[in-house]
């Protein structure tokens, strides 16, 4: 099979990576394209290079999000027709996900989604619209976890579609080899910020900034807690100095940092007593570790570290986020949330992935058939039923 593998953002880059290598080392041909949605080279670039993902393809899209948007699609319709493929291979929610499976359909060709099932059930998520775009057109649907799973049959789709491989991104910790710290010997809080409806506000990001200023004074009582951390998204960099609140997190003694390489984040996230975040991957990352996570969201597509009690959902509310803190803080908690298993996969996703791709190729699933219903009753209607 010819695979095309499309990709616009850093998550995508990490997942797909170990993906494209057990493909690869199977001889499976492979066309990478980079969709551009990450242009930052501090988010793109130096994710390419270091894990071997650099593209075939490189598109630049304008930087109007509605323009943006049809140029995807423009492009995705284009890239197919000029460079036949026998399956499309997506990952997650991202813009390049929707366009790429409608202009995949367009030609009738199959879509396989990774990372398939996720669910966050808020109506306001452009990202929980593009999974749903996904369920409705994918041809085989890898699921990370068995709820994923149970969400996707929920929907009615077909089981023998389905197969839960693990989260790819546990994959990509694993092999870094960056070893997991003892919960006594954590220090420090991690926190990352950086989705539109955390920072475009100017409201929710004075209350970003009001909550984080509470957890540094917190931590300065706290040797256990050590100091605030932040990486710095250029979105959200962009927003705190916009709004001139950049000053009140270096005044409360909060260390802000670019953007760290990969392994760097994963090294800091490792050694790292709490994490305060509204990232998806970063809840997966953190699991891993079996460091606890404060979800600055108010619901996840990961319920799995809810269920767990080792990340808890506050959203922007300080003082459930400051109880939080010291709750996870806690000796005997942290030791209880480094003792679990990581529930988003064993680190051996990738392999399964193709396992099941292959799987469904033999089994006939990757090939569109016209139905025929000529003298026969439609789906769900007995004979002779009327409208």
């Amino acid at each position: 099979m010819r695979l095309t593998i499309p990709f616009g953002t850093r998550p995508e880059i990490v997942k797909l990576a170990p993906v494209v290598r057990a493909l690869r080392a199977r001889d499976w041909p492979t066309r990478l394209v980079f969709t551009g949605q990450h242009f930052d080279p501090a988010l793109g670039e130096e994710f390419l290079s270091s894990l071997n993902m650099e593209p075939d393809a490189r598109w630049t899209l304008p930087a109007d999000p509605a323009t943006a948007l049809g140029a995807l699609l423009h492009h995705a319709v284009d890239e197919i027709a000029a460079h036949p493929t026998d399956a499309i291979l997506l990952l997650g929610d991202t813009m390049t996900v929707p366009t790429f499976c409608l202009a995949a359909r367009r030609a009738c060709v199959p879509v396989l989604h990774l990372e398939a099932g996720l669910r966050s059930f808020n109506e306001t998520s452009i990202e929980e619209v593009n999974r749903r775009i996904a369920a409705a057109t994918a041809s085989l649907h890898l699921a990370p976890t068995a709820l994923a799973a149970q969400f996707l049959r929920a929907e009615g789709v077909d089981p023998s579609r389905i197969h839960v491989v693990g989260n790819t991104v546990v994959d990509v910790v694993r092999e870094a080899g960056i070893a997991r710290v003892p919960s006594d010997a954590r220090r420090g809080v991690l926190v990352t910020a950086h989705r539109a409806s955390t920072v475009d506000s100017p409201a929710r990001l004075t209350a970003l900034v009001d909550l984080l200023t509470r957890i540094a004074a917190l931590t300065r009582h706290d040797p256990a807690l050590g100091p605030v951390t932040f990486p710095l998204h250029p979105r959200t960099r962009d927003r705190l100095t916009a709004t001139y609140l950049l000053p009140r997190l270096t005044d409360a003694g909060i260390h802000l940092a670019p953007p760290l390489p990969y392994h760097e984040m994963l090294a800091a996230l490792a050694s790292a007593r709490v994490v305060v975040t509204d990232s998806g991957g970063l809840q997966e990352e953190a699991a891993w570790f079996g460091v606890p996570v404060v979800v600055l969201r108010r619901s996840t597509p990961r319920w799995e570290g809810v269920a767990a009690g080792s990340s808890e959902l506050v959203g922007l509310d300080s003082d459930a986020a400051l109880a939080a803190v010291t709750r996870f803080a806690d000796a005997a908690e942290a030791k209880r949330i480094a003792a679990l298993e990581c529930p988003y996969g064993d680190g051996f996703a990738a392999t399964r992935a193709v396992n099941a791709i292959a799987t469904a190729e033999e089994a006939g699933l990757l090939r569109f058939r016209e139905p025929d219903f000529v003298g026969r009753p439609a789906p769900g209607l007995s004979t002779g039923a009327t409208a």
